[in-house]
C-alpha cells in the first residue's frame, strides 16, 4: 500500500512518513496540495493521504476538493492532520471528502487507531 503525505514542514513529513512506513506503507510526499496533485497525476491514487491544512499554494481543503473531483478516487483514503480544531473546518473536510481527521500534536498510536478505522490495518 501507498501513502502521500502533504505538509509544508519538513519535519513533519519525515515523522508522519515514519510512522505510516512502520505500519507497512510505501510514502511519498509533497508540500503542498498541488504538489500532491502533481504526484497523484504521475504515480496514480495512493491508499492513503495524509494532509495538513495550512499550507502555501494550495491548503488541505483545497487538496481534497481537487481530488475528490479527479475520476477514479474512490479507494483513496483522506485523512486530514491539523492544528485546525473548529467544528466548522472538521465538517468542511468531511463534508469536502475527507474520511478522517486528526489533530496535531498526534501519537504513532493515534495514527494507526484511525487508520484501523478507515481499514488499513490489520
Amino acid at each position: 500500500m501507498r501513502a502521500l503525505i502533504i505538509d509544508d514542514s519538513r519535519t513533519m513529513r519525515i515523522i508522519i512518513s515514519k510512522i505510516v512506513r512502520e505500519i507497512g506503507f510505501e510514502t511519498g510526499d509533497a508540500g503542498d496540495g498541488q504538489e500532491g496533485l502533481n504526484w497523484i497525476a504521475e504515480n496514480g491514487f495512493p491508499e492513503l493521504v495524509c494532509c495538513d491544512w495550512n499550507m502555501p499554494e494550495m491548503n488541505g481543503l483545497e487538496f481534497v476538493q481537487h481530488a475528490r473531483a479527479m475520476p477514479g478516487n474512490e479507494a483513496m483514503h483522506i485523512m486530514m492532520i491539523t492544528t485546525e480544531s473548529e467544528a466548522d473546518n472538521v465538517m468542511a473536510a468531511l463534508e469536502a471528502g475527507a474520511n478522517e481527521y486528526l489533530m496535531k500534536p498526534f501519537t504513532k498510536e493515534s495514527i494507526q487507531d484511525k487508520l484501523s478505522i478507515l481499514g488499513l490495518v490489520p
